[in-house]
Formats: structure tokens, sequence, C-alpha cells
């Protein structure tokens, strides 16, 4: 649960930080906009070393999985762009892609 916990709070930090820069920069936000981003994506950048996993490439890769999931729930519930059926269905399959990296049994 802990792992899913970070993964979960990394993304939205990841999204939620370019998000602010987004509306800084393309809609003309004020500059604090854009300093927060900022700032946010800098603290979503320590969020996956609590990770207990030793691999950094396994983590990202699965992270990579799970952000592809919440961009389109951003996307769908802030940015009201709804999910379309192949949207939907590259999802799934990234999800499947990381209970694959995380959960399969490997020789120690």
């Amino acid at each position: 649960m802990r792992s899913i916990f970070l993964f979960l709070i990394a993304g939205l930090a990841e999204i939620g930080g370019g998000y602010l820069v987004w509306l800084w920069i393309k809609d003309s936000k004020p500059w604090g906009y854009g300093a927060l981003g900022s700032l946010i994506l800098v603290i979503y950048g320590f969020i996956p070393t609590m990770q207990n996993y030793p691999s950094f490439g396994r983590v990202y890769a699965a992270y990579g999985g799970i952000f592809i999931v919440l961009a389109l729930l951003w996307g769908w519930l802030v940015d009201k762009n709804a999910p379309d059926m192949y949207d939907w269905i590259g999802a799934a399959l990234c999800f499947a892609g990381v209970s694959i990296i995380l959960f399969a049994p490997r020789a120690s």
C-alpha cells in the first residue's frame, strides 16, 4: 500500500506542478503559478526515492504506467477532456505492465 500511495503522490505532484507551469506559460497566468509549479516539480523529484524498490529503472518504469492513468484522469476531471475508448485500452495495458514489473516473482 505504501508503494501505491507514493506512486499516486508522485503522479499528482508531477501532473499538478506541470499543470501550473502550463497555465503560467500557455494561459498567461501570474508568475506565481510557474513558481509554485516549479517548486512542486522539485518536490516530486524526491518522492520516488522513498520507494523500497532497489532499482531506479524499475521504479520509474512502473511509475510511468501509473502516470499515464493519472494523466488521463487529470485531463478528464480538471481539464474536462474525456478519455475515449482507446485511451482507456492503452491505460489498461500500461497498468497491466506496471503490475508485471512490480509483482512478478524474481530470482534473488
